[in-house]
């Protein structure tokens, strides 16, 4: 392969990279690290995924160490009512809002702590690498936000 081929093969190998990370760091899809607002402490790793332009997400490993592996939301008043917390769907119906391309909303999350289910709204911050996952009832100025540390 002659130098010239080879710079442009690099260059467009480059260009690919950087679209893929730009268009990753505007989705919430990927892997994020729960961490509690008001402890600080490492709660679970959550798995966002979109189907049909629909995201939610999963609960796919717990990581305090005060949380029973085999815990249960026994608070829940849904179909989620004393099924397993690792493995369950926290995260439902959020789409891309309409007005900026760094927020999602329109769903609902989960609290497997006190089985309460609220209103979300995702907002992308520093470049894609953390979501603010702000849970409320009624309108957004009344509830509470956690900060997401993107995992993958």
């Amino acid at each position: 392969m002659n130098t010239a081929l080879r710079r442009t093969a690099f260059g467009f190998g480059l260009l690919l990279a950087t679209t893929m990370a730009l268009a990753q760091s505007m989705s919430p899809a990927g892997l994020w690290k729960t961490i509690d607002d008001n402890t600080k402490k490492e709660k679970s790793l959550v798995r966002i995924i979109e189907s049909n332009r629909i995201y939610t997400g999963t609960v796919e490993k717990l990581l305090d160490p005060d949380t029973k592996k085999d815990a249960v939301c026994k608070d829940c008043s849904d179909e989620r009512k004393d099924k397993p917390i690792l493995g369950m769907t926290i995260l439902r119906n959020v789409k891309a809002s309409t007005d900026d391309k760094a927020v999602f909303q329109g769903g609902d999350i989960l609290d497997p702590d006190n089985g309460k289910v609220y209103k979300v709204k995702l907002k992308l911050i520093d470049n894609g690498a953390k979501l603010d996952v702000r849970g409320y009832i009624g309108m957004p100025l009344l509830g509470r936000t956690q900060t997401w540390i993107r995992a993958e």
